[in-house]
């Protein structure tokens, strides 16, 4: 075990390289006419699905609150639930691991992928390394990291990057990854058969024998997980395809990073957990592969398993009163998928693997609000409280919008916005002031003339967006001194 504990250390991936501001980032997705068609398509019939699926059950906000309280208990606990989970894995034949920031899990990974003398992984399917830009560490040091998650295999092979929590590649049709298919495989493994199609069978069939070869020959696997019980040491995968199965079987040696916050005190904290992540996520009964592992096991399995326990910002955002209530997050994308910002921009605009709501208010959390777009995320949503509603452990997204959109604003000092907003307030908080103010308005409403404002140079978005108001011609208090007299009451 290292000895390296986690502290509060505001540190997490970098911003997507060339990342400008979400709003320029949502234009240029706007004009791909091509993707708006494939995520609305895509998020209406996940959100259909879960819709159907929740609606069986008749205690589902039941088991909404038992999750969020769940996730609550080991918040409020954290340092004691992962000595636990320490403990008992340690104590199942499990190596674990601390890694305060990105650089550091990097660097326990690579060492552990060296001492094994190979130059290739298999990865299950996992926000944490994506994070922390596991991959690109990996290939830095000339070991090949193979995405075996079939979305994850689509973004892979077209050197894109994912757009989506759950489905990856959610922003590509059927047609654009038979292409990637025939265009990219043969370069790193079987190539795709000449006659592909874009039928769904032909193409997980081309996935399944391209990836075949890679499971049978690898020697180290890494993963995330989606759990991680304290009470029993037990780390949790739950997955569609079968892959992560594979991965987490037929390699010698495992390694799973794992980001602090997922960690559950008790066994019986799964119930409600499996019942409300495939629902929300997949729009399913049940997934249908769950593969849960608590260390190495004589016969059964890797034989040196290894965790990475990674903090990487999150202490940060414990510590913050308000905040916390974001580690909830069990990554199952249901705020995604009802966000009517996100199915127009998709999740690129969000420079990060956490796009969407949650990441809208993850995201500055964990990196802070110093780049451009950080710094605009609070702002990507229209707060109409969708993601709330949809979150299975009750995250109040919009609330947490609207907190980090106060701290930009503070951060930011004095603006041309908050210089106006000062003054309306200097003006409108004597009677005097306000008085005169009415009647200078007046007084442009004639010279104006009735015509529209298009804009008012200095209050920028403000009037972008919507068109100032004519002034009037004559104000309220006007018209009563002409109408009733200047002494009327």
């Amino acid at each position: 075990m290292t000895t390296t504990t986690p502290g509060p250390v505001q540190q997490t991936s970098p911003v997507f390289v060339g990342m400008p501001k979400f709003p320029t980032a949502a234009r240029e997705a706007l004009a791909n006419t091509q993707q708006r068609r494939n995520l609305r398509h895509a998020t209406h019939t996940i959100r259909d699905k879960r819709a159907r699926v929740v609606a069986e059950v008749p205690e589902w906000e039941a088991l909404r609150v038992a999750g969020a309280e769940a996730k609550d208990e080991a918040l409020a606990h954290l340092g004691d639930y992962l000595e636990q989970l320490e403990a008992s894995l340690t104590a199942n034949g499990a190596t674990v691991h601390w890694a305060r920031d990105a650089a550091e899990a990097n660097a326990i990974v690579l060492g552990i992928v060296r001492d094994q003398q190979v130059d290739e992984v298999v990865k299950v399917k996992s926000m944490a390394t994506q994070e922390i830009e596991l991959n690109e560490a990996l290939e830095a040091a000339g070991v090949n990291a193979w995405e075996t998650d079939l979305a994850e295999l689509i973004v892979q092979l077209g050197h894109d990057r994912p757009s989506h929590i759950l489905v990856p590649a959610i922003h590509r049709n059927r047609s654009e990854v038979r292409d990637i298919f025939r265009r990219e495989m043969a370069a790193v493994g079987r190539p795709a058969p000449e006659d592909l199609t874009d039928e769904p069978a032909r193409l997980a069939e081309a996935a399944r024998l391209h990836l075949r070869e890679k499971f049978l020959r690898a020697k180290v696997a890494v993963s995330g997980a989606n759990f991680a019980v304290a009470e029993t040491g037990t780390l949790v995968v739950v997955e569609s395809e079968g892959n992560g199965r594979m991965c987490l079987t037929l390699p010698e040696t495992l390694v799973t990073v794992v980001g602090i916050e997922k960690v559950l005190p008790r066994w019986d904290d799964l119930a409600p957990m499996l019942q409300l992540l495939p629902r929300s996520s997949t729009g399913e009964r049940m997934n249908p592969y769950t593969t849960m592992w608590s260390g190495a096991h004589d016969g059964d399995g890797p034989q040196d398993v290894h965790v990475v326990l990674l903090d990487n910002g999150r202490s940060h955002v414990l510590a913050d009163r308000v905040g916390r209530q974001a580690l909830r997050c069990i990554r199952c994308s249901a705020c995604l998928n009802v966000c009517p910002v996100y199915e127009r921009t998709g999740g690129h605009a969000y420079g990060s693997v956490y796009p969407g709501p949650i990441g809208a208010v993850l995201n500055p959390q964990l990196r802070g609000t110093t780049s451009e777009v950080d710094k605009s995320l609070p702002y990507a949503s229209s707060l109409c409280g969708a993601c709330f509603d949809a979150c299975p452990v009750r995250i109040d997204i919009p609330e947490l919008l609207v907190e980090l959109r106060g701290r930009v604003v503070e951060q930011e000092g004095r603006t041309a916005e908050s210089a106006a907003m000062a003054a309306a307030a200097w003006v409108l908080s004597d009677p005097k002031r306000l008085a005169a103010a009415q009647r200078a308005a007046t007084t442009a409403g004639r010279v104006i003339g009735g015509r529209t404002v298009r804009a008012v140079p200095g209050l920028g978005a403000w009037t972008d967006a919507r068109d100032v108001p004519t002034p009037p011609t004559e104000t309220f208090r006007q018209w009563w001194a002409r109408e009733r007299g200047e002494g009327s009451r």
